[in-house]
């Protein structure tokens, strides 16, 4: 008899995932999103560092907003330094190109109107789970310069608190961050409320009472962030915030504009097919499924310009909502020759956002089956791949008084 017949059975996925919720093995995350969000971090595939072209072009797009924020600043012609602070910063490129952007613009500034150049100080700032061991590993940090740009330092916390001391900051900027909330509502997690949010991982196309709770988190997450840069940054400095937004003309349930954008998003249609699929197969139950809720919500201008009415101390320069295109016609083109390269795309900017808190939630095996599932449905809309999407996002720039 073949020896390798008495080798014992490997127990399959789903019998695996019966053994541990037995046993009570099964983690299933409902709060604490300080702990655990971030951008998954290191520099491979599913990095956020390789998938964060989105936000880079965002950034791209109000490249001219930021450079033209600066010339509205107050200069400090008596101090020798000037510090420069990245709330949210995550890793990669696009934290290191707008930190250089800003430390450029003013070092030119000086130099024109003072006739000399301070010292810059940059801080980089994000939650604590954030990986800055891959961010400080970066080129600008580890090849060694007679005359560095800047001093650099990082600061772990959130953003919704308070990270420096008071006055501390001449220019502070948040790209593509304040979309995520601080917390998921509590109502929005509770199975006796009116807002439990069952069947869906996002609040696009939500019912009423699981957006408003959406829509208060992120009223208060603002106003606490805005109230806290109030105190840090001197009279005279700039705030500048790029984040998702909406427009105007769509309700907080509308979170994604037009009907193609709002199906072809990674947050909505795919993603709770995903969960469905896990559900079906029997890998998860439905609590966990109904459980677990993407904290993002993308305002509109009128809840930003509330915002900073309420908190005061601010003069707003320039408030505005702008649309980016999905990708390029040339990635389009390529992605309809090659649909599984698609799903696989997707997939990684899924995986790049949303991995540490999917696995903190159902653990990393059921975390990468769920990525299968949803690279599996995204491939699978060949409909979709012909439509031109676009996603919304908000630039405010504004002077501390």
């Amino acid at each position: 008899m073949d020896s390798s017949s008495f080798m014992p059975m490997m127990p399959s996925i789903k019998e695996s995932l019966e053994i541990k919720y037995m046993k009570n093995e099964f983690p299933i995350w409902t709060g604490g999103l300080h702990r655990i969000l971030c951008m998954q971090g290191g520099d491979d595939d599913v990095s956020y560092a390789k998938n964060s072209e989105g936000p880079a072009s965002a950034i791209t797009l109000s490249k001219s907003l930021l450079i033209e924020g600066i010339k509205f600043m107050k200069l400090f012609g008596e101090e020798e330094s000037l510090s420069v602070a990245d709330l949210g910063c995550a890793t990669g490129y696009n934290t290191l190109a707008t930190i250089d952007l800003v430390v450029d613009n003013l070092r030119r500034r000086y130099n024109m109107e003072c006739g000399f150049e301070p010292d810059f100080e940059a801080f980089f700032s994000d939650l604590p789970s954030n990986d800055f061991n891959s961010l400080f590993r970066s080129p600008p940090f580890t090849e060694h310069s007679k005359k560095r740009r800047y001093y650099a330092a990082g600061v772990p916390g959130s953003f919704y608190h308070r990270l420096f001391a008071k006055e501390k900051l001449h220019v502070a900027v948040s790209l593509s961050a304040l979309h995520w909330l601080s917390q998921i509502p509590e109502t929005v997690l509770d199975k006796k409320s009116p807002a439990w949010n069952e069947g869906r991982a996002w609040i696009d196309g939500a019912k009423k009472e699981v957006v408003e709770a959406y829509a208060k988190q992120s009223k208060d997450d603002l106003e606490a962030f805005l109230q806290c840069r109030k105190v840090e940054i001197k009279r005279g400095g700039m705030l500048f915030i790029l984040m998702a937004g909406r427009p105007g003309s769509n309700r907080p349930e509308s979170q994604l504009g037009d009907p193609d954008s709002r199906a072809k998003h990674p947050f909505t249609s795919s993603m709770d097919q995903a969960w469905e699929d896990l559900l079906n197969e029997g890998l998860i139950d439905k609590i966990t499924r109904d459980t677990f809720n993407i904290p993002a919500y993308m305002r509109n201008i009128d809840e930003v310009q509330k915002a900073f009415e309420q908190c005061g101390g601010f003069e707003i320069k320039r408030l505005e909502y702008q649309r980016l295109v999905e990708h390029s016609k040339e990635k389009q083109e390529e992605w309809i020759r090659d649909p599984v390269s698609y799903g696989r795309a997707k997939a990684n900017i899924v995986r790049a956002t949303l991995k540490p808190i999917v696995e903190a939630h159902v653990g990393t095996e059921i975390s990468e089956e769920l990525f299968k599932r949803f690279q599996n449905r995204a491939s699978g809309d060949i409909a979709m791949l012909h439509k031109t999407c676009f996603y919304g996002v908000i630039v405010v720039c504004a002077i501390r008084k």
